[in-house]
This record gives structure tokens, sequence and C-alpha cells, in this order.
């Protein structure tokens, strides 16, 4: 496939299509909102989140529940060049009932997009990579932007959502940013599409990206599009070039095709965890460096993105591409000194995103103690062992995540000091350059 040709056609086709719902309606122009906080959660339980103050929330959307091909007359639909595309009511409301209260209390709502495979053949066939590993272990897919199917579904269920959740009209809530895949690249494991090169897999992402940029942006210029990186910069977690590469390259890489065929405002979601997940203490680190060719760009070294990132060839208009930290937790076991630990972590990781103002969210992950996740316990809450996510009792990290964006946060951080290994905050930061 011609990728280059691909990008033009797609660009006349976005620019082109008549897509409505009810009517045709144009980009309304909206001013990005600002809230007094970087606070975030993936959130789980609503009313807990607005209690811990949270001014940013995000949330999973599985396209392949969204997605209605059969067409059901009660579901809604986008109406496209002539072609309706519907979408299930159901899994609609269980999403705003997530985040309609979070945003109707001035929460900045994020959603992450992914593709899991379904049990529907006829899902899958629109929404899979044509290429994807049927026995990849996480069971999601990069975006079937190969047919023409595939990349209309994609453009009409992106102006149905941000008609619906991003447009001034917010009675469905509102939705300020969308999250375009899952650390894509370590692509076997979160965005499969079998093994393929590199340049391959940056083009056709970048494809998905242009989709969802110009279609969201055709109702309106409120959402800001992002794409998904672990923390792996300087290298790839797997050695296999086919199935894995470092966030710098597909970065850079990214950036020229993207001045190529004509640039768009795309901006970064980064995952700066620990360089071991299973260890909290990310001052500790040592493949982190302060390089722009860092192994791995954690907490320690997390101004090295911010620093990349103002590099002339990475600019949109003249600008750096906005962060936000979408997804990142600390370990803990049950003993006491673990969970001090991992509440200092927490506590270092917001004075040092807290002095960076390119940062404009720390969301962190998780609510509850998930029992699916690998062994990790990274929840502000610790959860009943005898289920996934049910929520049992907070941990300390509960109490200084509530306090950190309050007058009383010196207080409640004081005891993470010790810990550290540091006599204050000024000094705290600053070791981690001798570390």
């Amino acid at each position: 496939m011609n990728y280059c040709c691909l990008f033009m056609i797609l660009t006349w086709q976005l620019g082109c299509a008549g897509g409505v719902f009810a009517q045709e309606t144009s980009a309304e122009h909206q001013q990005f909102p600002v809230t007094h906080s970087k606070k975030g959660l993936q959130v789980q339980m609503v009313d807990d989140a607005l209690n811990l103050g949270v001014q940013h929330a995000a949330i999973n959307l599985n396209l392949s529940q969204l997605i209605d091909p059969k067409g059901q007359s009660q579901n809604p639909f986008w109406e496209m060049d002539g072609k309706k595309y519907h979408f299930r009511a159901d899994y609609l409301r269980g999403l705003e009932q997530q985040f309609k209260p979070l945003s109707d209390r001035g929460v900045l709502v994020y959603l992450i997009m992914l593709v899991y495979a379904d049990r529907d053949d006829a899902v899958n066939r629109i929404l899979l990579h044509p290429q994807y590993d049927q026995t990849s272990r996480n069971r999601i897919s990069a975006f079937n932007v190969q047919t023409e199917e595939g990349r209309n579904w994609l453009q009409a269920t992106f102006r149905f959502l941000a008609h619906r959740w991003s447009a001034s009209a917010q009675q469905h809530g509102r939705v300020v940013g969308y999250i375009i895949g899952n650390e894509v690249n370590s692509h076997s494991a979160w965005a499969n599409r079998g093994e393929v090169s590199a340049n391959e897999f940056i083009d056709e992402y970048l494809t998905a990206l242009r989709i969802a940029e110009t279609a969201v942006h055709s109702q309106s210029s409120l959402p800001r599009i992002y794409l998904s990186l672990d923390h792996f910069w300087g290298r790839a977690m797997n050695q296999n070039p086919l199935q894995f590469m470092p966030g710098k390259m597909l970065i850079d890489r990214l950036a020229y095709r993207s001045r190529q065929t004509g640039d768009f405002p795309w901006h970064i979601a980064y995952h700066p965890y620990p360089e071991n997940l299973f260890q909290s203490e990310f001052w500790k680190d040592q493949s982190p460096t302060f390089s722009d060719q860092t192994p791995r760009i954690t907490f320690k070294n997390l101004e090295v993105l911010v620093n990349y990132l103002q590099r002339p060839e990475l600019l949109f208009a003249g600008s750096p591409r906005r962060i936000i930290l979408s997804e990142q937790g600390f370990h803990s076991s049950d003993h006491p000194a673990s969970l001090e630990i991992q509440a200092a972590a927490y506590c270092l990781a917001w004075k040092k995103v807290e002095a960076l103002p390119e940062i404009d969210a720390f969301i962190y992950h998780r609510h509850v103690d998930h029992a699916q996740e690998g062994g990790l316990n990274l929840g502000l809450w610790g959860r009943d062992p005898h289920s996934i996510s049910t929520p049992v009792w907070k941990k300390p990290i509960h109490r200084v995540f509530r306090l950190a964006d309050t007058p009383e946060w010196e207080q409640a951080f004081e005891f993470a000091l010790p810990i550290l290994g540091q006599p204050d905050w000024e000094s705290a930061l600053q070791s981690l350059h001798a570390n």
C-alpha cells in the first residue's frame, strides 16, 4: 500500500465528507479549559473521586462495544455519505454514567480509545486490523485503517462522539481529550497488527490520528488528540524491532511523516512508571538519565520529555505539543513500610510534576487495586481479596492524594522526607539529578 497516497486520499475525504447527525453541523470554536490543579485519576468510584478533588479523569472506551453494525433502530446513528452508522445506546449510557457527574463538576474527561477483539465477527471485520494476531495476550488491536469500511467507521465514530460529547451542548457530559490507543510504541502488546516494520506501523498509526483529529475538529475545536507512549524512550521494551520500538523513535518519525503529509495538532499522553513497576522508589531508578537518549523516562527524569518536545522539528504552529500523564501508579504490598513508600512516591512525583508547567495533568492509575494487573497493587484503595476490584480500605496514598493541591499539602507530605532521606522538597527534587 502506498501510504503517502493514502494520506492524501484521507485528507480529501475527511475534508469533504458530508456526515450529519440530525443535521450538518460546523465546528464550534472553543478554548481548551484550564483547571486549578493537575490532579487526575482513572476513576472507578465517582463520589470518591469528587471527594478527592480530581480535576482530570481518564476513562477507557472500547470501540468494539460501541459500534452497532446491525443498525438496530433504537440505537442512535451518524449519517455520512448517505450511510447510517449506529452506536449502542446502552454502552453510551454506561459511559455517560461514569463521566457526566464528573464533567458536570468541571472535571476534564479524557477517553482512551481502544479496539478489543470481540465475539461478534462483524465488529471484528470492521475494527480489527487485518493483520491482527489472534494470539495477542491483551486482545487489543491496532486501528483498522487498511480497509475503506474500517476508515469510514472510525471517521463516523469520532464525528458522532465529538458532536455528542465535545460540542457546546453538554447534556450527555463533556469530553476534552481523545487518547488514540495505548502505549503504541509497544504495539505487539497494546496495538497489535502482527509483526510490522516501525515505519509501516507509524504511517498507519498516523492515519488513525489524522482521522480522529479531523473528524473530532469537524464538530468542535475544543478537544485535543493524544498519542500514547509507555516509559521506554531510547530503547524498546523488547529487542524484536517488528514488535516494539522506542518512544523517541515513534515521536521523531511520526513528526517527520506528519510534516510531509500536512502537519496537524497531536499531543502526548505519557506513562512515566518507575523503572521497575513493582518498585515504587523511582528516585532509585538506574536506567533513566538526563540525556535525550535515556533508555527510559520515569518521574525521575521527566523533564527530558518536556525539553525534547521543544525541539523545532517537533513544534506545531511554533509551540510545543502539550503533555498529559494519562496512566502511571506506584505499587505496594500490604506491609506498612511498603504502603508508606507508595505514598511517599506519590508526594515526590506530585512535586516533580507541579514544577513542570508544560504538563497539564497527572492522572493516577489505579483508583482501586485490581486482581488482574499482573500482581501490581497500584490503587489508592486496597481491594477485597476475594474480588477483582471491590474497594475495602484506604491506603496512606489516598490521604496525600486528597491533600496534594490544598493548603494542607505540606503537613500531609512531611512524613515522606525521611523516607526520601531529604530535609526539604527543594533538596528532594535536586537529589534526583545526583542519583
